[in-house]
């Protein structure tokens, strides 16, 4: 396999060791020994820096017409149309058969060649509004790790890279090849691509004039509470129908969806800063036990309740 990673002048060498790491690693480790990697120019004089150290890229475009697949790592700024010139490239390699990854940032690049039109497709959590805004036509799903398009790929920021390489050595060349190099690099073998990005996704700024609006802030004080859809619907004074459809319209979900979620995030924020029993969490957002907490904040977060205190929890 001929690897393609594309880089802009002064990125940084620990962005790309979340960028081609685990190739780099598959070959060090004998996994994938005729692995052919190249560190391209996407713009004239490139260089890669860090410590101290500042390396030249040594090849340019050309390298993209032969490859299987291409990964863009970041891109400086979102507000900054990427090189006309890489874009066609891209354009070309995605059309001749490569498939096509980007990291982080480098979501936008992929986004100005038009690859992620129509497409599901995520970046950091940070950028993901942005990503949104600037390219209605994407399904952007800031919550999810990596997303697998088949020929087109996106990974959130940092570590989910890493998550993304072994996802696709596993889908490639099996999960024993992708299992092996996990246990030679001493990470988790697998973390599905719909596990959220351990960060709380943040509430747009609310309208208190807005019924609906209102009405999800004042749910948001009553998580340890039942809220049935029809009580937030009659505090907004509409019907069912019209306030799922303006919910909807506000969050980009459903209402019985949404609270799930927004009880999940608050476990979090408990699981993080107190030592109250998971019971006594899980009732305090709404759930009637630690049992019914766990499959929610699984399918959420991406792992049990005591594993995530164990992580995250910020008291000594």
């Amino acid at each position: 396999m001929r690897l393609v990673v594309v880089v802009f002048d002064g990125v940084s060498l620990g962005i790309m060791s979340f960028a081609f790491g685990v190739f780099d690693m598959a070959k060090h480790h004998g996994v994938l020994p005729d692995l052919d990697i190249r560190v391209i120019s996407g713009e004239p004089g490139a260089t890669i820096r860090g410590g101290g150290l500042a390396c030249p890229v040594p090849y340019d475009l050309d390298a993209i017409r032969t490859a299987d697949l291409v990964i863009i790592p970041n891109w400086r700024d979102p507000a900054e149309p990427p090189p006309p010139a890489l874009l066609a490239a891209l354009r070309t390699a995605h059309a001749a058969g490569a498939r096509v990854a980007a990291l982080c940032s480098g979501a936008f690049v992929l986004a100005a060649a038009g690859l992620l039109d129509g497409r599901p497709a995520t970046t950091h959590w940070k950028s993901a509004e942005l990503l949104a805004r600037m390219y209605p036509k994407i399904d952007v799903r800031p919550a999810q790790l990596y997303i697998d398009d088949g020929d087109v790929l996106t990974a959130g920021g940092g570590a989910a890279g890493m998550d993304l390489g072994l996802h696709l050595l596993r889908t490639q060349y099996g999960a024993e090849v992708a299992s092996r190099l996990a246990r030679s690099m001493v990470v988790p073998p697998h973390r599905a691509g719909d596990q959220a990005q351990f960060v709380q996704t943040p509430l747009p700024e609310l309208d208190r004039t807005d019924p609906v609006e209102e009405t999800l802030a004042w749910a948001l004080g009553q998580l340890n509470h039942d809220l049935p859809v029809e009580r937030l619907a009659r505090r907004a004074r509409m019907s069912r129908r019209n306030f799922d459809r303006r919910f909807r319209e506000i969050t980009g979900t459903a209402p019985a969806t949404w609270l799930t979620h927004q009880r999940v995030l608050r476990a979090q924020q408990l699981l993080e800063s107190t030592r109250l029993p998971v019971e006594e969490v899980a009732r305090q957002c709404g759930f009637s036990s630690g049992a019914a907490l766990r499959p929610h904040f699984r399918r959420i977060v991406g792992t049990v309740p005591a594993a995530y205190r164990t992580a995250f929890a910020t008291l000594s």
